[in-house]
């Protein structure tokens, strides 16, 4: 993987590329205390055709906070000084996993000439319901406590909840969340992430309802995928996603958790790949 550390705007950033840079971008984006590993397979898969970019978003992964109010809103607004230091200023095809999804549609927002297309993957936005370990976090003091250090044990068990095949849950994807929840200020900010996102009783509505609102002003072509057994954010949401941008393509993987571009990554590419090559 050809990733570097760039310095944006005073900071460090983590990015990798792949494909040949005159091909048609491709963003993509990782979810909450993930990094850009999570994209290996289907950046292999897709660069053959495009020029992929995947970054670590703010306060994960190997890259720096930003200064100011943790918020979604600070992600969305990150990314486009990124592709500037890349070079790359056409309108990207982005997609996002997860927090990912809330946050590539937050650029979106801010710079609506700058996207050619969303693809959500098992997006957060769409409704309150999310896993009790990410609520447990929201709670003032036992979140601040547990975010203070991520065990062997702790990183199992989150692994756990995103793969209905377990197999995935190896030893390597267990450490690299050790290396990155403990990383020097990953865990503040993933507890300041955390509260602003949400409660102990599920995903806060206002900014949901907000980014909604604001991302359908401008009509572009969507794509929603999720998997039937995602035990982070469940399928209903694909519901409202699909309400959200009724005229979305949209596939679900039955036998799938959280992350298809993992478990299913032949198919997702394929999926995704079709989806692009239907964009005039």
């Amino acid at each position: 993987m050809n990733a570097q550390i760039l310095t944006v705007a005073g900071r460090n950033v983590r990015v990798a590329e792949a494909g040949d840079r005159g091909n048609p971008p491709v963003l993509l984006v990782h979810g909450i205390g993930r990094s850009l590993e999570d994209w290996d397979e289907l950046s292999e898969r897709l660069a053959t055709e495009y020029r992929v970019i995947r970054l670590a978003t703010p306060g994960f992964g190997y890259s720096d906070p930003m200064p100011g109010p943790v918020s979604h809103l600070a992600l969305g607004q990150s990314i486009a000084p990124v592709l500037d230091a890349l070079g790359e200023t056409r309108p990207v095809h982005a997609v996002g996993n997860s927090l990912g999804g809330s946050t590539i549609m937050e650029f979106a927002v801010a710079h609506p000439d700058r996207v050619t297309s969303l693809t959500l993957v098992n997006s957060a936005g769409f409704g309150a319901t999310v896993t009790p370990l990410l609520r447990l976090l929201a709670i003032p003091i036992l979140g601040w406590l547990a975010t203070r250090w991520t065990s062997q044990r702790s990183a199992r068990l989150l692994e756990g909840a995103i793969f209905v095949d377990r197999a995935l849950v190896t030893d390597e994807r267990v450490s690299r969340a050790v290396r990155i929840g403990n990383r020097r200020g990953n865990g503040t900010f993933m507890y300041r992430m955390v509260r602003h996102l949400g409660t102990w009783r599920g995903v806060r509505p206002e900014w949901r309802q907000g980014l909604l609102t604001a991302v359908t002003r401008h009509r572009r072509p969507v794509l929603v995928i999720w998997g039937d057994r995602d035990q982070i954010l469940p399928v209903e949401h694909m519901d409202k996603a699909l309400e959200t941008f009724p005229h979305a393509s949209s596939h679900l993987f039955r036998g799938t958790g959280h992350m298809p571009q993992i478990e299913r990554p032949d198919e997702t590419a394929a999926v995704i790949r079709a989806f692009l090559a239907g964009i005039a």
